[in-house]
């Protein structure tokens, strides 16, 4: 028995031998396996046009009826995010795209696998006007409350800054105020018909996305009772973009003007509450 058991012990390591080179090749194998090299992340090559014309007119969407963002050299070379078309939608910087028409550029690569994703944050509306028309509700002097109407007319000079003019109309309505004195004396209610006039600048927060807050202030002039008062204006209000170019509105505005002759003259802050919807061109 016990030279049995020898040759079985004998045969077993003979076994276990044999079968370290091969494991010692598996581990071999397993190590290159986990190389980082064949393991980094697949990175997707990115896809660009030059520019081949002495200018190249970059517009704010694919086509000619979309406003000039800006011109630029041949030899520019910028990302390309999407392809509608004839239209590349091109990387302009980290924060501005654009359109431009494929007879301007040349492709790096293959461009039939782009599909057209727009990506409402970065959406460039530098260089478009706006033409906004609102109504609402107005607070003259904490006495009279009315409607008004009004329109503005705006130009997206940077991302964040847009130059905006307005007009508004509105009916003031003032209540009696009793008067004590010797006479007895009541003064009448007042009823006027008041026009405002202002040029505003209007900070924008997250430009070129489908809502957009913004912050406003801005100089003007009341026109009522046959007097002119110069004003100032600012508030808050909230753009948000229904289309490409249709955009609903919303906005509270304070004004702050004088008012009266001499030694009657007082401060008002007029609030204003408006509702409007904004066309781009």
């Amino acid at each position: 028995m016990s030279t049995k058991r020898m040759l079985g012990s004998c045969a077993l390591l003979l076994c276990l031998l044999a079968g370290m080179p091969a494991r010692s090749a598996r581990a071999q194998d397993t190590g290159a396996s986990q190389d980082p090299d064949l393991n980094a992340p697949y990175v997707l090559k990115e896809k660009k046009v030059r520019l081949k014309q002495d200018e190249n007119v970059v517009r704010s969407g694919p086509g000619d009826t979309f406003a000039i963002i800006g011109t630029f050299p041949g030899g520019d070379e910028f990302p390309v995010i999407a392809k509608r078309e004839d239209w590349y939608n091109i990387r302009i910087s980290d924060t501005n795209t654009g359109w431009i028409h494929s007879s301007l550029c040349e492709e790096f690569d293959d461009m039939s696998d782009l599909e057209f994703r727009p990506n409402p944050r970065l959406f460039s509306r530098v260089g478009s006007f706006s033409l906004c028309f609102y109504a609402g509700g107005y607070a003259f002097d904490r006495k009279s409350n009315s409607a008004v109407f009004g329109g503005k007319l705006g130009y997206f000079l940077f991302e964040f800054i847009e130059l905006e003019g307005g007009l508004s109309w509105t009916q003031v309505s003032r209540p009696a105020e009793i008067v004590e004195s010797l006479f007895d004396l009541a003064l009448e209610a007042e009823e006027f018909d008041m026009l405002f006039y202002n040029m505003n600048v209007n900070l924008r927060v997250l430009p070129g996305r489908q809502m957009v807050p913004y912050a406003t202030f801005g100089v003007g002039s009341t026109i009522m009772q046959g007097q002119s008062e110069p004003s100032i204006n600012y508030g808050v209000g909230v753009q948000m973009f229904m289309a490409m170019k249709w955009a609903m509105r919303w906005e509270v505005r304070n004004y702050r003007f004088y008012s009266g002759v001499e030694d009657a003259r007082r401060e008002n802050n007029n609030l204003e509450f408006s509702i409007g919807t904004s066309v781009l061109f």
